[in-house]
């Protein structure tokens, strides 16, 4: 089968990040961020080790200060001893030129540093604090991301082309040249690296807004005016059903263009929500979209007036929970289950078509229909499942269904 979406995918230069590929020939990767103490070598191991068990292809963790640098060497050897070999990028603001100078273990361990041009340094110090950061990269050939955030944008840069554009004949609007200032500060800043003597293929560009119409429009500019590899992500996306559809709003029309070649979704945790949740969040939409495939599908029904049983809403909840939780066995023994596809239906209606869809289907008696539940493998009917125990019964032919093809 094939998709738009990856039919259309923008040709950019591929970028090694330790022993993950972003951009050129390779499928969109998954990244996310820690929020703990990077100090803390224990818990930031502890949130990495998480972060990459999920999915994550590529964990970004703060480097703040110079105890933070310190313990960058001390977390990689931790996940190493660990078995997991997640790349960390170091994220670095306002002192980065000073850290990875004066930490040259720290500048070593990390697979990339994210550089952000709108604070790296200011007036005279900018050029010379950007120049020191790039020149660490080359001797320790590492990629760099120039991570421009509207946020944080260059206010010189900024300021001129307002000032230009006020001078102009047909001035644009206000955002219009705030864009205009994302998009040049990410493609000049990588332009100066590449002069410095970085390779191009040690560059990717993000320009992040916390906008959604503001992303698409600024990603559209770049896609249009540079080959760089592109990191995606809607900054600041929020917390919550806000976070989560504004995120994927935003991408998946960028996606579906063909522009991005990493992705991250910037989701406020709940108190005591887990931090994974981001990383899930973009394999979603990434195998929702067909772009890439994570784990298997369950398609469930929403219910309707025919469905008064909370039945087939605990067995869509339930066998959620169990893919979910065998997939790290799953994807050590059997790979190529990601492509499973199941369906919890709930009454007669869509039943046993969507079941006759989908690798493994069930379809659940509604209201006034027979106690009973049919199977659907590969499309055929080959069994009905009646009892207290229609959960268990389930999962144990998705378990030999899954060993059977991918054993």
């Amino acid at each position: 089968m094939t998709y738009s979406a990856i039919e259309t995918r923008q040709k950019t230069i591929g970028v090694n990040v330790g022993h993950i590929k972003v951009g050129g020939s390779a499928p969109v990767v998954v990244q996310s961020m820690t929020n703990t103490d990077t100090a803390d070598v224990q818990g930031t191991t502890k949130q990495c080790f998480e972060l990459a068990k999920a999915g994550s292809e590529l964990v970004r963790i703060t480097v703040d200060r110079e105890e933070s640098a310190a313990a960058v060497p001390a977390i990689r050897a931790a996940l190493d001893k660990m078995n997991c070999n997640v790349p960390l990028v170091g994220d670095f603001h306002y002192n980065g030129h000073t850290l990875l100078t004066s930490y040259p273990e720290c500048a070593e361990t990390l697979a990339k540093y994210r550089i952000n041009p709108g604070n790296v340094g200011f007036k005279d110090k900018k050029d010379r604090n950007f120049s020191t950061m790039i020149e660490v990269a080359i001797k320790h050939s590492k990629p760099v991301r120039i991570g421009v955030n509207w946020g944080s944008l260059d206010q010189a840069m900024l300021a001129q082309l307002m000032d230009e554009n006020a001078k102009s004949a047909n001035p644009m609007p206000a955002r219009a040249v705030m864009h205009e200032a994302i998009v040049r500060s990410g493609i000049e800043s990588a332009h100066f690296a590449e002069e410095l003597g970085l390779p191009r293929d040690k560059i990717i560009i993000s320009a992040k807004c916390s906008e959604v119409q503001d992303l698409i429009a600024v990603y559209r500019m770049m896609a249009a005016r540079t080959d760089h590899a592109l990191h995606l992500g809607l900054t600041e996306a929020g917390m919550g059903s806000k976070g989560i559809v504004a995120s994927t709003a935003a991408l998946s029309v960028l996606l579906q263009e063909g522009i991005g070649d990493t992705i991250r979704i910037s989701l406020t945790p709940e108190p005591g929500g887990d931090r994974t949740r981001e990383v899930v969040v973009a394999q979603e939409i990434l195998q929702t979209m067909g772009l890439r495939a994570f784990a298997p599908m369950v398609i469930a029904c929403p219910g309707c007036g025919r469905t008064t049983s909370t039945v087939f809403q605990e067995l869509a909840q339930d066998i959620q929970s169990y893919v979910r939780n065998r997939m790290p066995d799953w994807r050590e023994t059997y790979p190529g289950f990601e492509n499973l596809s199941l369906a919890v239906m709930g009454c007669i209606v869509n039943g046993p078509g969507e079941s006759k869809h989908a690798d493994i289907g069930i379809s659940l008696p509604g209201t006034g229909e027979l106690p009973a539940a049919p199977i659907y493998i590969d499309g055929k009917k080959v069994k009905t499942l009646r009892g207290e125990n229609i959960s268990q019964q389930f999962q144990d032919i998705v378990e030999n269904y899954v060993s059977k093809r991918w054993g």
